[in-house]
């Protein structure tokens, strides 16, 4: 990344003619509108920029083994932005006295800081104080974001001027009459490492030598509570790092906050990679956040992870048509360098959680390049799909976005449940246990409760990638053509339950892959084909 500073150019009418740039518009939330956002009030944006050369036929010979992953300094050359581009876009943000804060080719990206007018001058567009149907306040817009027509083919989104709430965390709290449930009250609860071991993962490794990050939209974790958790488990504490991205930070409240998701990803990750190095990538709940901490992840020369985990994230009718786009070229960029990504596939069924009727699926679990995680319920002689029968379940269905990728074109996908035999990308991809009735141990905010959900997979599974990892180079990173391809007998078939929530239905599962466990529940020894 490099620093620039704002200097006056001349006006350009280069810049005059104005066109809709794809996929940007949104539409103002349920809530009340507070009306315009103050004029002078400072802001931040982050404009992605097209790569130099396009991604997917790298990513497919990857697929096939015919391309390994690169250097990052290989990765800029070839995929980053051109400083052109760059170059074009910084002129004509000068043009409206927006100062220049970042630059970066390998993420593509120019960060700008200015006032509400004069983004709005830039990109014509209309800000509006809003308050959410929940209480929360934040600036959000309508309509489409404009460009002038020169940009068009160079800029691919422009994420910050709304800062509305972008996810949710997937994951729920065992509890009884509204109080936490405490392990030693639960029916059925695990130690991660207890299901680390009921899955058969490798014990002659630990993860060290790897990084695992984890991506955090809220919340915090107190390091007093996951020495005392790992203490407990007999297990060494893990190397953990909180990372701020764009001013967010580790921020611990209480336990039925955000904490709660931050905490299980933390302890659930390092109680079955202890050996691995942990970093939390704190960032703002809004899709410039989101998209900034997954790049700062993917690019992060220091720590360099070999797998990020995300347990966040949103049906896909939430986000706009730009935003899953560049999501989805991260996730590229993460599998060109070796990167894999495990994504919690929802927690709201079939539904997940919108109210239409319909059935969805979540995103960013529905990128082709995430490894979507599903939900199982696990007890000592049976494994079932998770679906508690009061709106809580695991997510999969068909993808209305994505279609369907070349590693899923050998299996049997369903079409939607919608009516509209859509053939898309199926999720999840793989699943583990996350009904919370048979749930993790996790020690949050000095308090002990039993916590499940999607949420619980991704950092199980990243916890699990670690370990192959630390067995073989290089790294697993985009793994999907071999767990496609795979031999039946290294997942566990989940064939009984269903993740009915959608008046229009859901998905049942079956033998091979469905809609709600994907291949399966993947065992240790698949480490040796990864």
């Amino acid at each position: 990344m490099t620093a620039a500073k704002n200097t006056s150019f001349k006006t350009s009418t280069k810049f005059n003619s104005r066109v809709e740039l794809p996929g940007s518009y949104k539409k103002l939330p349920a809530g009340k509108n507070l009306g315009s956002a103050s004029l002078n009030e400072v802001i931040e944006v982050m404009i992605k920029i097209k790569r130099k050369t396009p991604i997917h036929n790298f990513i497919r010979g990857l697929g096939r083994g015919s391309n390994k992953p690169l250097s990052r300094e290989n990765f800029g050359r070839r995929f980053g932005a051109s400083m052109e581009d760059i170059s074009l876009v910084v002129e004509f943000a000068r043009q409206y006295d927006l100062a220049i804060l970042q630059t970066s080719v390998i993420k593509r990206a120019v960060w700008l800081k200015g006032t509400v007018q004069k983004f709005g001058e830039a990109f014509q567009v209309h800000l509006a104080d809003m308050t959410s149907e929940s209480g929360i306040s934040f600036r959000g817009r309508s309509g489409y974001i404009r460009l002038p027509e020169v940009l068009k083919s160079v800029i691919t989104g422009v994420f910050g001027l709304d800062n509305r709430p972008q996810a949710r965390p997937m994951f729920r709290m065992a509890q009884k009459d509204g109080n936490l449930i405490h392990p030693q009250a639960a029916d059925v609860s695990y130690n991660p490492d207890e299901v680390a071991k009921a899955y058969k993962y490798p014990k002659d490794v630990n993860g060290t030598g790897q990084c695992i990050a984890l991506i955090e939209l809220g919340g915090g974790y107190r390091l007093e509570d996951m020495q005392n958790y790992f203490s407990k488990l007999g297990i060494s504490l893990p190397v953990i790092t909180a990372q701020s991205v764009d001013g967010a930070h580790n921020d611990p409240s209480t336990a039925d906050s955000a904490d709660g998701e931050v905490a299980l990803d933390i302890e659930v990750a390092g109680a079955v990679a202890p050996g691995a190095k942990i970093v939390v990538y704190f960032a703002n709940n809004t899709d410039k956040g989101f998209l900034d901490a997954i790049s700062t992840a993917i690019h992060d020369e220091t720590n360099k992870p070999s797998v990020i985990s995300i347990s966040w994230g949103a049906a896909e009718s939430q986000w706009t048509d730009q935003a899953m786009q560049n999501f989805n070229e991260a996730f590229m960029s993460a599998a060109a360098l070796g990167i894999t990504i495990t994504v919690a596939a929802g927690d709201g069924g079939s539904s997940d959680r919108e109210t239409d009727g319909k059935a969805h699926v979540d995103f960013p679990a529905s990128s082709p390049y995430a490894l979507a995680c599903g939900g199982t319920h696990l007890l000592a002689d049976s494994e079932t799909v998770w679906n508690d029968l009061d709106g809580w379940a695991t997510g999969g269905g068909i993808s209305d976005v994505f279609p369907v990728p070349d590693y899923q074109k050998n299996i049997s996908l369903p079409p939607s449940v919608n009516g509209t035999k859509n053939k898309g990308r199926g999720l999840p991809d793989v699943a583990a246990n996350a009904d919370s009735a048979s749930g993790y141990n996790v020690l949050v905010d000095g308090q002990w409760t039993v916590v499940g959900g999607t949420s619980a997979v991704a950092p199980l599974i990243a916890g699990l990638i670690a370990l192959r990892n630390q067995k073989s180079k290089p790294t697993a990173g985009f793994i999907h053509p071999k767990l496609y391809a795979a031999d039946p007998s290294l997942f566990k078939d989940i064939t009984v339950g269903n993740n009915n929530t959608a008046n229009a239905g859901g998905y049942s599962a079956g033998v091979g892959w469905d809609a709600c466990s994907g291949m399966g529940v993947p065992l240790g020894n698949i480490v040796g084909i990864l």
